[in-house]
């Protein structure tokens, strides 16, 4: 009877500790926890990867390296897989990636603002050159009116450049006597009319060129054709300045017979050569042609 009793009394105090092995498993499984949690705390992409594969080996059921060589005779125990490269690889800082997309995205960010910048700026170009091109337009169609109006359209044409409106009269029996840089009584109502088109706009420069044909003068006054194509162009960009034209934006150039329009071979070619001619000069590249059909009135 006393054996008996030894014997239960063993199997429960046998039963009685068993808890502890369930709570040490407990234990340890909490343990592992907390240590992959702080091992991915601070992650970074390799280490992340390799806890990854590490995880994913010691589950697939290949828990010893040295398995396969049990299963095949006369492997050595070389024959075990070799870590891999991205095992070895150095750490990198999760700050250091965090910055490299940062100034990917700050990249990507300033790319798309200079896009834009340009965007508002080719559409800005455009629009100015459009408004100087129905400026143009409108002075030419204008100017054309009123000479052929007062009988001067075979003394007046306009173009529009590439430069700009060039207003090309000629100085024959209208502007200057023959020789001479004196404007004529007649000439003051068209220089008005001029100066008073020109005078619509207060940022295009105006350029006044004055030119001869290629017969010689030696007078006095004028050496040379020189000293007359100047002297006639400023007494032009005198007469217009007198007539509420900002001096800032007028120059005077003499090109001689430097020129021509035409042959100066014949009387009617040398007649044309000798010119003076306005220019508005453009300012708003607009990419149109290097000059626009025009009919002389």
């Amino acid at each position: 009877m006393s054996r008996g009793r030894r014997r239960g009394g063993h199997k429960e105090e046998e039963s009685a500790e068993r808890w502890l092995l369930t709570y040490a498993d407990m234990i340890t499984l909490l343990m592992a926890l907390f240590m992959v949690l702080f091992s991915i705390s601070s992650v970074n992409i390799s280490k992340y990867i390799t806890l990854q594969r590490s995880l994913k080996a010691a589950f697939s059921g290949n828990i010893l390296p040295g398995g396969k060589a049990i299963i095949q005779p006369g492997s050595s125990s070389s024959s075990s897989k070799a870590p891999s490269s991205l095992d070895q690889q150095a750490i990198v800082p999760v700050t250091a990636m965090t910055e490299k997309v940062s100034r990917s995205s700050q990249s990507a960010t300033g790319s798309a603002s200079a896009q834009s910048a340009a965007a508002a700026a080719s559409a800005a170009a455009q629009t100015a050159a459009a408004r100087q091109a129905a400026e143009f337009a409108q002075i030419k169609q204008r100017l054309d009116t009123y000479a052929a109006k007062h009988g001067f359209g075979k003394a007046v044409k306009t173009t529009i450049e590439r430069r700009g409106l060039d207003i090309r009269v000629l100085t024959t029996d209208l502007l200057f006597a023959s020789g001479q840089a004196t404007l004529q009584s007649k000439a003051g109502p068209l220089l008005t009319e001029i100066a008073n088109l020109l005078n619509v706009d207060q940022t295009h420069p105006i350029d006044v060129e004055g030119n001869t044909d290629n017969v010689p003068i030696r007078s006095s006054q004028f050496p040379s054709n020189w000293e007359l194509s100047t002297a006639r162009a400023s007494t032009v960009v005198r007469y217009l300045i007198a007539h509420s034209l900002s001096p800032s934006r007028v120059t005077a150039t003499g090109n001689a017979e430097q020129h021509p329009v035409e042959s100066n071979a014949t009387a009617a070619g040398r007649a044309r050569n000798r010119r003076v001619e306005i220019v508005m000069q453009r300012i708003n590249s607009s990419g149109e042609p290097s000059s626009e059909p025009s009919s002389e009135p």
